[in-house]
């Protein structure tokens, strides 16, 4: 009788071993399952808000109107606009647009896959060449909010079904952003320029709740702010942004705050990446 009840009794632990195992791989086999659809949302998410490009124009107040009808001739875009005032002295920054006159700061959400048509349209539309019509180019993002990125992707399908292509990155560029108490942009500029800038754009702006951040740099940030934004190569990026620490960082008198951001495509500087689309064409005459 015991013989009996220690084999059934062995039996019993050896089907619940067998029932905890499948369990066990049950349950290892839907955490993988679950993993896998979180990774499929996150890069399904990520691919919406990643085919967005942002477009920086500093442009005449009269022209920034014509600038956003031009970006939403090619596609649909999100526009926004500040007031901004340019620091250049020199002809040559005139020449670029950027001399000491009011202008519009143009930011417009974009798809990527409309950027090399609107590029176009502001290249062939705007006239950026021209003494004083100021500057536009793009900025990649890595994320936005998804009800605008599917939105705006939709107008791009339309593009690319036109002709329309994603166009080619080129970052031989980069933006310097420098927030500074209020009052400092001229010795800020000053020093850019003798680190190797051409010229910049200001802006106005505040700080915002910015007490624990305050409290971990170990400073107090004034709340009236201006925004100096310098376009530079990026061979001369270090030296331009260690000249303007130096002159009005944090440790100063300015505060300032610098941080970059690369540019993928320029409009209105010389044509240097206006060239690209016209050699892709004059190739395509010659093996004709």
């Amino acid at each position: 009788m015991a013989t009996t009840e220690l084999n059934q009794a062995q039996t019993a632990a050896k089907g619940l071993k067998t029932d905890l195992k499948s369990l066990k791989n049950g349950l290892k086999e839907k955490a993988g399952n679950l993993k896998q659809a979180k990774a499929k949302r996150s890069g399904e998410k990520e691919r919406d808000n990643g085919g967005l490009k942002l477009l920086i124009g500093i442009v005449s107040s009269r022209d920034a109107e014509k600038l956003t009808e031009l970006c939403n001739s090619s596609c649909a875009a999100l526009s926004y606009e500040a007031d901004a005032k340019g620091t250049a002295s020199s002809s040559v920054l005139d020449y670029l647009g950027l001399g000491e006159t009011e202008k519009k700061l143009v930011l417009s959400l974009l798809p990527a896959g409309a950027e090399e048509a609107t590029l176009r349209a502001i290249r062939d539309g705007m006239s950026l060449h021209l003494v004083g019509k100021g500057i536009c180019f793009t900025v990649p993002l890595s994320g936005a909010s998804t009800i605008v990125a599917n939105a705006l992707q939709r107008s791009a399908a339309e593009a690319e079904k036109n002709g329309g292509k994603k166009v080619k990155t080129n970052r031989e560029y980069s933006l310097i952003v420098t927030a500074m108490q209020k009052g400092f942009t001229e010795e800020a500029m000053e020093a850019a320029r003798q680190a190797g800038a051409a010229g910049g754009t200001v802006l106005t702006a505040a700080t915002l709740g910015d007490k624990k951040a305050e409290q971990l740099i170990g400073v107090t940030l004034q709340k009236e702010t201006d925004l100096l934004l310098i376009l530079a190569k990026n061979e001369g990026k270090d030296s331009i942004t260690e000249a303007i620490l130096k002159k009005v960082g944090l440790k100063t008198d300015g505060g300032g705050v610098v941080f970059t951001l690369p540019v993928d495509n320029i409009v209105g500087i010389g044509g240097v990446r206006e060239t690209q689309n016209t050699d892709d064409e004059a190739g395509e005459n010659a093996d004709e």
